[in-house]
Formats: structure tokens, C-alpha cells, sequence
């Protein structure tokens, strides 16, 4: 006859080999380290509770000039997926991934996007663009969004098995909220005059935007912040201002907004308020998600140019 601690032992067994039981890991977040903040927002979104995620580069911080240091490589070592924008975005990351040993899946968030080329006025700053590559910006339509939660969900459910039901419910309720988004979007920007619709921005990061929402965009600098506006960049957005009567001026919240300002003060333009380009504002703040974020870009942008200077 089996004593208890036998029996115990015994049962253990049985039930571990008819899968009642799942690794210790399994029912642990998984560890998943986004590139930035709008990324990590929206993989917590699909990810719920299920994901721990870590952005590298945070709140109010700037990815094109980012410099990953030795705890970024020790976070990515430990991590069990990782999220990029891809399209260029995030000149840093294959070397991070190498210098990391890290060997896991990474998913490029923007696949599948149909993208767009970059302004041709749009410099180098250090980053080797060429004219012909693609606008890495693509979040800035809601549509595009919504492939990048097609595609964690998708990388979230491989990862984790067990969870596909909750992924896919998730994703699915956060897809109707980036429609109605989409479509308070359209109305409000429908309400401005066409001829009102031109703003002054500190980088070329709307691209997606102004063909989405048929606003125009008059950036200061290209596609990427790694240098500071030169005299010509300075003398080129004077001369748009005044030849197509731009009345609303946007820094952002990973720009230095002084050169704005004095342009603001040069041309009698107004700066119209902040706008949120490449990352999200800090925690507990009205920018914090990606959604709120774009809604608050909108209302900001729809106030800016609807008021007479």
C-alpha cells in the first residue's frame, strides 16, 4: 500500500503528463520590450494584463537621437519579444539586438503598412536617408494603426498560446475605439476651411497624417531631429508662412520650441499649442496613450487653425 507521500508524488505525476499543469512560466506576463512609447502603449493595449512591456525609448524622449545603453542591451537579453516601428525608424536597433545576444522573435509593427516616400525637401541630419525610402511616421494615420494591432496580436498570440482568445478580444475592442477615433477625426478636421488647413511643425513627422486628413504641413526640419534647424531651414519656413498665409505654428514635445518661437515672433504667426509626434507625454497626463495622444493632436491642430491670427 503507497504511503501518502507516495500517493502525493504519484498524482503529481499523472497530472503533469495529462498537461493539467503548465509551466510556472506560463502563467507569468510575458516579458516584451517595445522601441518607444506609442509602440509599448499599444502592445500593452492588445496585451493586457498577460504583457510586462518595457519602452527603451520613453515619454517626452526623442528615438532619433537615442542612445541605447548597457541596461537597454540587458532588458532586450530578457525580454521574450520584441517590438519595433521598422521603416527605418530606429537606426539603433539591429546593433542593440546583436550587442544584446538576444536570439528571440521581433516583430516589425509596421508590416504590411502601405507606405509612403519622404518629403523630397527632407535632409540627411546624420541618419543616411535617401529620398527614396519610406516616411517611418505611419502611426500618425489611424488606419495604419490598426495593422500594427492586427500585427501584435497576431506576435502577442504566438508567443503566448493559451491567451489567443483574450489577444483577439482585446485587439477587437481597441480596433472600434481607433474607428471611432477615425471617424470623430474626419469630422472635426471637415469643419475647417481647406485654405486654413497649413501648420508650421518642428520635424517632417505628419506625413501620414496630412494625406489622411488632407492637412497641409510645413516642417522646419526633415524626418529626423538630430541636428539644429540651420539658418536656410529658418529662412525657408519664414517664406512659407508668408506666401501661403500659414497662421498657426505647433512645436512638439521632443523639439527645443525656441526656434519656432522666434519664428512665431518674426511673422506675426501664432504658435498654436504642442503637438505629440514620436512619443507619448508622461504617465497620468493627457497624452499618455496613443489614442489620447491623437485625439489631442487633432483638437489641437482643429483649434490652432481655426482661429484668426
Amino acid at each position: 500500500m503507497l504511503n501518502t507521500f507516495q500517493a502525493k508524488v504519484r498524482l503529481f505525476v499523472a497530472v503533469v503528463l495529462l498537461g493539467g499543469i503548465a509551466p510556472s512560466y506560463a502563467s507569468e506576463p510575458l516579458p516584451v520590450v517595445a522601441s518607444f512609447s506609442i509602440l509599448a502603449d499599444m502592445v500593452k493595449q492588445v496585451g493586457g494584463p498577460h504583457v510586462a512591456v518595457t519602452s527603451l525609448v520613453g515619454p517626452n524622449s526623442d528615438a532619433h537621437v537615442f542612445d541605447p545603453t548597457p541596461a537597454d542591451a540587458k532588458r532586450l537579453a530578457q525580454a521574450k519579444l520584441v517590438v519595433v516601428n521598422g521603416l527605418g525608424f530606429e537606426g539603433w536597433m539591429n546593433r542593440l539586438i546583436k550587442s544584446s545576444g538576444y536570439k528571440g522573435p521581433v516583430l516589425t509593427a509596421s508590416k504590411g503598412v502601405k507606405t509612403i516616400p519622404m518629403a523630397k525637401s527632407d535632409h540627411d541630419h546624420g541618419h543616411n536617408h535617401s529620398h527614396a525610402a519610406p516616411d517611418p511616421h505611419a502611426w500618425q494615420n489611424l488606419m495604419n494603426a490598426r495593422q500594427y494591432v492586427e500585427n501584435i496580436k497576431v506576435a502577442l498570440s504566438a508567443a503566448m498560446p493559451a491567451q489567443t482568445a483574450d489577444f483577439q478580444a482585446r485587439a477587437a475592442a481597441y480596433l472600434k475605439q481607433i474607428d471611432a477615433l477615425e471617424k470623430s477625426t474626419q469630422a472635426k478636421i471637415a469643419a475647417v476651411p481647406m485654405e486654413r488647413r497649413r501648420v508650421i511643425t518642428s520635424h517632417d513627422a505628419f506625413g501620414y497624417f496630412a494625406r489622411a486628413y488632407k492637412v497641409t504641413f510645413y516642417p522646419l526640419q526633415g524626418l529626423s531631429t538630430g541636428s539644429e534647424p540651420s539658418a536656410a531651414d529658418v529662412v525657408r519656413i519664414v517664406n512659407e508662412i508668408k506666401k501661403n498665409k500659414v497662421t498657426a505654428i505647433f512645436a512638439e514635445n521632443i523639439s527645443d520650441p525656441r526656434v519656432l518661437e522666434r519664428v512665431a515672433k518674426d511673422t506675426g504667426a501664432k504658435i498654436g499649442g504642442t503637438l505629440f509626434a514620436d512619443a507619448l507625454s508622461e504617465p497620468g497626463t493627457d497624452a499618455d496613450t496613443y489614442l489620447k495622444m491623437f485625439e489631442r493632436n487633432v483638437s489641437t491642430i482643429v483649434s490652432g487653425i481655426s482661429v484668426s491670427p
